[in-house]
């Protein structure tokens, strides 16, 4: 894959599209192809200028056919939800996807309709597609794999994600879709049940690797309440309401818990309940006959976590897109490709 110049395209422009498409722009062996939109203030503008850089010649289109007429070899494809057919036509047509959509982390766990039209499809362009990210993708993937390759005996993998958003000015996520600053309930399953799919696939794809696949995946959840009235960068936390929420997603085996994704999201420390919050980052722990104990930390300020978190994510895709491209045609999950070293400079 050395000095291979690939051509792609980068789909969506949010917060992760926008540092996937810098990456892309900025990448010594990338060539942007094209840049698809969804916002019409957004057509016909140049892509640096969409990511903060200095033209490039190639302007945005709200164009599927514009994006195949590119000729790109791969498409970064990072919509906020997955469009079955839009793949298929990338994939058929000849273009190779890696996407932060999550459905494709466990080919052998998937939904098996979605499992054969995505087949399909890449058996008639020759293509393959990879999902991957920060979390899940590296924490509940690459990371334990690396982790359990010292190990002839494993008894459990626990894996922590800490998040603290007290500096999170975004009040529609926190306040709307996350559901703090609410009166305290009975947690709400479907957010456990979201999560186990998110991560579900990750710890079967870990437990099938290593020899030791689950008999089941399960997911619960449990809310903490703010002590007293805190004001956080989205507004205004009331006493008594939620202010923080842990769901555990676990993945059994002979009845017991084998491996684990915990995580655990707070807008402030003063909660009525005793829990014990970590920094935002992450810590995984190993049980085996090499045990292991590693806490990742994200050595950031919390003013500057919104601005900087999108790198944990978009670069990782940006770094796959060369192996991505060079692998066998189909769906390619974390162990069916090389490390994502990065080609810098």
């Amino acid at each position: 894959m050395a000095g291979r110049r690939y051509r792609v395209a980068q789909w969506a422009t949010g917060t992760i599209g926008r540092y996937a498409l810098r990456g892309v722009i900025e990448h010594p062996e990338l060539e942007l192809a094209g840049v698809y939109v969804y916002g019409a203030d957004k057509v016909g503008r140049d892509a640096g200028e969409l990511c903060g850089l200095d033209s490039t010649g190639v302007v945005a289109t709200g164009s599927i056919e514009a994006i195949l007429a590119a000729e790109a070899d791969c498409v970064l494809y990072m919509p906020a939800v997955l469009d079955v057919d839009e793949v298929c036509r990338l994939l058929a047509a000849g273009v190779n996807v890696v996407t932060t959509c999550g459905q494709f982390h466990h080919p052998a766990g998937m939904d098996a309709g979605l499992r054969a039209r995505i087949e399909q499809a890449c058996a008639a362009g020759g293509t393959s597609i990879h999902s991957t990210g920060s979390s899940p993708g590296f924490i509940s993937e690459a990371l334990p794999l690396v982790l359990t390759s010292v190990q002839r005996r494993l008894t459990g993998l626990r894996i922590d994600e800490y998040a603290d958003l007290s500096r999170r000015d975004s009040p529609e996520m926190l306040f709307g879709h996350m559901g703090f600053g609410r009166p305290a309930a009975q947690f709400e399953q479907a957010r456990a049940d979201y999560l186990r799919s998110s991560f579900g696939p990750s710890l079967r794809l870990v437990a099938d690797t290593v020899g030791l696949s689950l008999d089941a995946v399960t997911a619960t959840g449990e809310l903490a309440t703010a002590a007293r009235t805190v004001q956080i960068a989205a507004g205004t936390l009331p006493a008594g309401t939620v202010a923080a929420q842990r769901i555990v997603v676990a993945g059994i085996r002979d009845g017991a818990t084998l491996m684990s994704f915990r995580a655990t999201w707070y807008c402030t420390t003063e909660l009525e309940q005793d829990w014990d919050l970590a920094p935002t980052g992450w810590h995984v722990a190993v049980d085996g006959d090499a045990p292991l104990d590693v806490a990742v930390r994200m050595p950031v300020p919390l003013e500057r976590m919104a601005e900087v978190s999108p790198a944990y994510t978009a670069n990782r895709a940006v770094n796959l897109v060369a192996a991505v491209c060079a692998a066998a045609p189909g769906i390619r999950s974390g162990v069916d490709l090389p490390l994502a070293a990065p080609v810098l400079g």
